[in-house]
C-alpha cells in the first residue's frame, strides 16, 4: 500500500527528481442526489496562488476566483463526471475510482506520481500516494478539490435546479439536509437521486420526472 503523508509532499518529491506531479481529488461523495465530480491538477511548479486551501474552507466567491486562476496556471487538468445512476450500479468508492481513471486517461502530460487526497485505495497503473489531508496541505490536491467542487455546484446550482425545481438543489447541493428530506418525503426521488443512498422512515418512491 502506498503510504499516507502530509505537508510538503511536493517539494519533497520534486527535490527527488520527480517534476509530473498530479493532485485528485473528488466533490459529492455524501450527498443523497447528484453526480460525484473529480479532478485532477498538475502545476509545472508549486503554484503561487493567493488562498489555495481545501475548498470546504473557501466562500463560493473564492472558489469561482481560485477556479479561474488555477485553470490559468495549471500545467494540465482534468475533470470527470460520475452521474448517480453508475454510483448506485458500482458504488460511490468505486465511482471515484473510476472519475479519477478518467481524468488519468485526459491528462497531458502523464504524471509520475499522483497524490491522492484520503486513504481509499486506487486502481492506476501510475504510481500514486494516499495523503491525508491532501486537500489542506498539498496545492495540487487543494486545486483539484476547487475544480471539482465548483464544477459540482455549477451542475446541481445551474442545471439540475432548473431540471428538478421542486427539489431545491441549488439550495442544498444533493446533500442530506433536513429540509432536502423533508422535500424528498414529499415528492418522492427524482431521475438524479441516489437509489442506494437510504435514511430513516423515508417513503420507498420514485417519481418518473427526467
Amino acid at each position: 500500500m502506498p503510504k499516507i503523508l502530509i505537508p510538503n509532499i511536493e517539494e519533497k518529491l520534486r527535490k527527488d527528481g520527480i517534476f509530473l506531479l498530479a493532485g485528485a481529488d473528488e466533490a459529492g461523495r455524501g450527498p443523497l442526489a447528484g453526480p460525484v465530480v473529480c479532478a485532477m491538477v498538475m502545476f509545472d511548479k508549486t503554484p503561487k496562488i493567493k488562498g489555495l486551501t481545501d475548498s470546504k474552507k473557501t466562500t463560493e466567491h473564492q472558489r469561482e476566483k481560485l477556479f479561474r486562476e488555477i485553470i490559468k496556471k495549471a500545467k494540465s487538468y482534468a475533470i470527470s463526471i460520475v452521474p448517480n445512476d453508475l454510483i448506485d450500479e458500482i458504488n460511490i468508492s468505486a465511482s471515484i475510482r473510476f472519475g479519477f481513471k478518467q481524468c488519468l486517461i485526459n491528462l497531458e502530460p502523464k504524471p509520475e506520481i499522483i497524490l491522492v487526497d484520503g486513504n481509499d485505495k486506487q486502481i492506476f497503473e501510475t504510481e500514486y500516494i494516499l495523503v491525508k489531508k491532501g486537500d489542506l496541505y498539498v496545492k495540487s490536491i487543494s486545486a483539484a478539490s476547487i475544480l471539482a467542487k465548483v464544477t459540482r455546484d455549477y451542475l446541481m446550482k445551474g442545471y439540475y435546479s432548473k431540471k428538478f425545481p421542486n427539489y431545491e438543489f441549488e439550495k442544498h447541493l444533493g446533500y442530506g439536509t433536513r429540509k432536502h428530506r423533508e422535500i424528498i418525503e414529499k415528492f418522492g426521488r427524482s431521475k438524479i437521486h441516489r437509489q442506494t443512498f437510504k435514511f430513516k422512515n423515508e417513503k420507498q418512491k420514485t417519481l418518473d420526472l427526467w
